[in-house]
């Protein structure tokens, strides 16, 4: 990608751990980045360190005073989202489709040659081992709210031609400011047992954040000929999910136990909390069929079509990414 003659580019969610990375990498490489976020608090911060910031809701209308800033964007990389196992299915249709949305009715205003959409794996995502899954291979029945919100916002992304739409499903994202996967991984090790079901075979590829920006710019600088197209991006290594969490149980310095449970009375149960919780509190329970999924099944994506398509690979192992992340988590 020119970054030096692209004109504006738009991140949403960019008070996110993967928007907040993009934003920075684009702008030391000299980008025009527009931050959005909605979190008040959270945008005063873009703000305080010298980004271009748009404070929007996406379930609001856009003021005009922020729509002339926009005038120049030629580039939207869609990244914010209602990203969690468990919720209900108002709050992701609210947020990751009807937000998509609102978006994607913005870009064809703005007029953008290329429309970025960060989906994810969890459209494939059901209860079976599924290795090297394909972008081709048909979606099962969304698993969750989560993955039927992406799948349908997929679906409106994939209809708008006329703005160069391009999806990117990254798995598992780690690195540096990581403030979901592998803090709720150490803290449920702080906390209590970990699940060991289907006698430990549980697989699955991360991503770490540099090689998802990469991905990203990749898509960027390529021609027209991805448009409408969906790439899987992953580390591409299938690590078993046991070796992962004692490996950065060891780096935090947090004993690891296991408990032999079996899977299907350990998922009803979860689901009967789910369930409870919707109609009480409304708070994410503290097992979630997802979740305890993850303990259990072999995954992985195969990324052959991001690198045929778009030039590009993973560079980052994940031995050389948990030491990068832990590295500035003691800083």
């Amino acid at each position: 990608m020119n970054f030096e003659k692209r004109k504006k580019v738009l991140v949403t969610g960019a008070t996110g751990f993967l928007g907040g990375a993009l934003v920075r990498f684009l702008s030391e490489k000299g980008v025009a980045v527009i931050a959005h976020g909605r979190n008040p608090l959270s945008c005063d911060n873009l703000r305080a360190n010298g980004y271009s910031t748009l404070e929007w809701d996406l379930r609001d209308p856009l003021r005009d005073r922020d729509r002339s800033m926009l005038k120049d964007v030629v580039t939207i990389i869609h990244a914010a989202a209602l990203s969690s196992p468990f919720g209900s299915k108002n709050d992701f249709e609210s947020v990751n489709l009807l937000g998509t949305n609102v978006v994607l009715n913005l870009a064809k205003e703005l007029g953008v040659q290329r429309f970025l959409f960060i989906s994810s794996p969890s459209v494939h995502f059901a209860l079976k081992d599924q290795l090297n899954v394909s972008e081709k291979d048909p979606l099962p029945r969304p698993f969750n709210h989560y993955a039927w919100s992406k799948a349908e916002a997929e679906k409106l992304v994939l209809g708008c031609s006329n703005i160069g739409p391009v999806i990117l499903r990254p798995r598992g994202l780690y690195g540096p400011g990581d403030t979901t996967l592998l803090p709720r991984l150490l803290t449920a090790a702080k906390a209590r047992a970990l699940p060991c079901f289907r006698s430990g075979i549980a697989k699955i590829d991360l991503t770490f954040i540099d090689d998802a920006i990469d991905a990203i710019c990749a898509a960027l600088a390529a021609n027209s000929s991805i448009h409408k197209r969906t790439y899987n991006i992953s580390g591409g290594q299938a690590l078993p999910v046991r070796e992962i969490v004692e490996r950065c149980c060891a780096k935090a310095n947090i004993p690891v136990r296991w408990r032999t449970m079996r899977l299907l009375p350990a998922l009803a149960v979860a689901y009967a909390s789910e369930q409870l919780s919707l109609l009480q509190t409304g708070k994410e329970p503290e097992f979630t069929r997802y979740g305890l999924a993850l303990f259990a099944y072999k995954q992985s994506l195969n990324i052959q079509a991001a690198q045929s398509d778009l030039g590009w690979s993973p560079k980052i192992s994940f031995d050389e990414g948990l030491e990068r992340t832990f590295t500035e988590f003691e800083r």
